[in-house]
């Protein structure tokens, strides 16, 4: 690790549905690791192969990692790509944990023909439920994407609201972006980065 970086151990779940890069995600983590010199573990444990469904990544980074899954009340972060995915999977948070939510919606299969309901005020409900127990951080990830210039950026978009919260030189998520896209995805990688950054960063103020 670099010098004066305190040790770390983190247990992080990524949720969201089939298309939205939540195993990039979990790649390039893996790569940020590496570079800092630790053992991770990343497993796609839950997963469909259609755009559209559920999928969750486990990344767990720490001095020795024995395991890839995250236990139900472990979790130190839960990006959720997704609205329906944070208040499916938000158990998994441990007291004092950080849940960042993208507030864009991604209408499912039963939603769509009308079978189901999408339930209302998500994120509200979530940050009721969590008292002073966790933080819930919700927000429109997809529209700076979509202003970074690409709306398959989300990802990057969560990364960087997640680096607000990690004691990680900004540089390392720099070189590993660099590391994890060809040359020509980098510029709007970098800028979705920096958007999610930003935006927490306002948030925390």
């Amino acid at each position: 690790m670099p010098p004066g970086m305190k040790p770390i151990n983190l247990n992080i779940v990524l949720a969201g549905v089939g298309g939205q890069g939540t195993l990039v995600a979990g790649k390039l983590l893996g790569k940020l690791a590496s570079r800092l010199g630790l053992d991770v573990k990343v497993s796609e444990v839950h997963g469909m192969s259609q755009r559209g469904g559920s999928v969750v990544t486990y990344v767990r980074i720490g001095r020795q990692v024995f395991s890839p899954v995250v236990e139900t009340g472990t979790a130190d972060f839960i990006l959720a790509f997704e609205e329906l995915e944070a208040l499916r999977w938000a158990s998994l948070l441990r007291s004092g944990g950080i849940l960042l939510v993208n507030t864009a919606r991604t209408i499912p299969l039963p939603v769509a023909m009308g079978q189901a309901s999408y339930p209302d005020q998500i994120a509200a409900e979530l940050e009721a439920k969590a008292g002073k127990k966790a933080q819930v951080r919700a927000f429109d990830a997809l529209g700076l994407a979509r202003q970074a210039g690409s709306v398959r950026a989300v990802n990057l978009v969560m990364l960087g609201a997640l680096s607000q919260f990690l004691d990680i030189p900004e540089t390392e998520f720099e070189q590993a972006i660099d590391e994890s896209f060809a040359e020509k995805f980098r510029a709007v990688n970098h800028a979705a980065f920096r958007a999610g950054s930003a935006i927490m960063e306002t948030k925390r103020e």
